[in-house]
This record gives C-alpha cells, sequence and structure tokens, in this order.
C-alpha cells in the first residue's frame, strides 16, 4: 500500500499572509512540517503542494518536492486532490503547514486503520482538548463522535455543549488534529461532491463528506498540538517546541 503525504501550503492566509515561510526555531514552520513528516515510517514520500512562487523556491531550498496547483482552490483538501493527479499513491496523507508540531508517531497511527478495513476512506486524529480556553477558541475544531469513534459532527463552536453547571475537567471534548489520511478515492470523490451547507458555514472540510454520508474514522493521539493561526500562536508553538528532542533529529 504506497503511502505519501501532502503538505498543503499557500502565502495568502487572511489572519496570517506568509505564514508558510515564518521563522521558527532557526528554520521556517513549514520546513519543520516537512521535516518532521518526512521522518514517518508510513510514509514513501512527501510533497508540498503550492500555488506560489516564493514557498517553492523556499522548499526546493530544504530539498523538498514541490507540485505547483491552481490558485483558485478554497479548500486544502482540493489543492492536494489536484497535486496527486499524477502520482503512483494508495494513500494520500494530508497534513495541513501550519502543524508544526506533528510527530512522526502520529502519521503512523493515522494510517494504521487502513491496513485493517478495507473499506475505510478517511481518518482524522482527535485529541482530548485540555483547557475550556482552548475549547471556545474558533481556530480549534471540535469533534463529536459516536460510540464506534466515528464524526458526528466537527464545529469551530464549543460542542458539545457545556452548561454553566458543569466544570470543563468533567467533559470529555475533543478536538481535530490536522493529519488526514484518504483512500486516494475517496480524495477524488471528496473533490467531486458538491460543497455542502456547514462546510462552507464551519469552514471545516470534512463535514463535507460527513453530509454527503460518508464515514469519518477518529483516532485519539496522545499527542498535544497547536496549529499556527496567529502570530500569536507562532510565539506560543516556539516555546512549546524549545526543548522537543525531535529537533535534534532533523
Amino acid at each position: 500500500m504506497r503511502t505519501i503525504a501532502v503538505i498543503p501550503a499557500r502565502m495568502g492566509s487572511s489572519r496570517f499572509p506568509g505564514k508558510p515561510l515564518s521563522p521558527l526555531l532557526g528554520r521556517t514552520m513549514l520546513e519543520h512540517v516537512y521535516r518532521r513528516v518526512a521522518l514517518s515510517g508510513a510514509i514513501d514520500a512527501t510533497y508540498i503542494a503550492t500555488c506560489d512562487e516564493e514557498i517553492r523556491e523556499a522548499a526546493e531550498g530544504f530539498g523538498a518536492p514541490v507540485i505547483m496547483t491552481s490558485d483558485t482552490h478554497e479548500r486544502a483538501s482540493d489543492r492536494v486532490a489536484e497535486a496527486v493527479t499524477g502520482l503512483d499513491a494508495d494513500l494520500v496523507v494530508m497534513v495541513q503547514g501550519d502543524e508544526p508540531m506533528t510527530r512522526p508517531e502520529m502519521i503512523d497511527a493515522a494510517v494504521e486503520p487502513f491496513r485493517h478495513d478495507d473499506r475505510l476512506g478517511c481518518v482524522n486524529l482527535a485529541h482530548r482538548i485540555g483547557s475550556a480556553a482552548d475549547f471556545h477558541d474558533v481556530n480549534t475544531i471540535k469533534v463529536v463522535m459516536d460510540r464506534q469513534g466515528d464524526a458526528l459532527y466537527m464545529s469551530r463552536q464549543p460542542v458539545p455543549n457545556l452548561p454553566a453547571t458543569v466544570d470543563f475537567a468533567q467533559v470529555h471534548a475533543y478536538k481535530q488534529v490536522c493529519i488526514i489520511p484518504f483512500r486516494r478515492e475517496t480524495l477524488v470523490e471528496f473533490t467531486r461532491l458538491p460543497s455542502t451547507p456547514l462546510e462552507r458555514l464551519e469552514s471545516v472540510d470534512m463535514l463535507r463528506l460527513l453530509e454527503h454520508g460518508h464515514r469519518v474514522k477518529m483516532v485519539e493521539t496522545p499527542f498535544n498540538t497547536q496549529a499556527v493561526d496567529t502570530p500569536a500562536d507562532l510565539a506560543r508553538v516556539a516555546g512549546l517546541m524549545g526543548a522537543d528532542p525531535l529537533l535534534g533529529t532533523y
């Protein structure tokens, strides 16, 4: 089962322009993501998909293969689907370019369910939310799962509802971690499905699959990561990664 990783990245983030090439502990944020993904033993090849020449030049400078894509994509998954058109792959792991705390063990865990279920089309990682502040942060995508560990819904709003009488520490709330493996045919189908109302309202790619009746398997990870959506997030990540022993391996 040939498995590749694709990291979508673009300069035009509305909340943080130029985000992928922001400096982080001596490298660009994008280089950290690329090198950490490439450490996974489950991955046969890792690519960066972009529509920006600046990113292409920077990525090739640190040795990453780059696939240029259209500049019209609104969803990262659509960019990834275009990027893999001419590539040989059974599984495609999408890793967002703003997840510099990604660990290779996370990718290994996300890919593993495909080895045991031929009908599985898409997996997401989930991590238990550790603070009420993160629970209420609209940049944190919350996920509600059924008893089999499949996603029921994802939202930027705090779900499940937390009554004032309930202490957050007593609630098992989870966030989506943006390491998302697709079976190739599921990714292709995703791009052909019409965009859906909840997907657009929440700005969450996976809702397109859920609204069209597809299964999204969630796998809990013990690793807590911090996505970078703002300059303040980047400063926070720099503090969190400073003592990470994984830095010394690349």
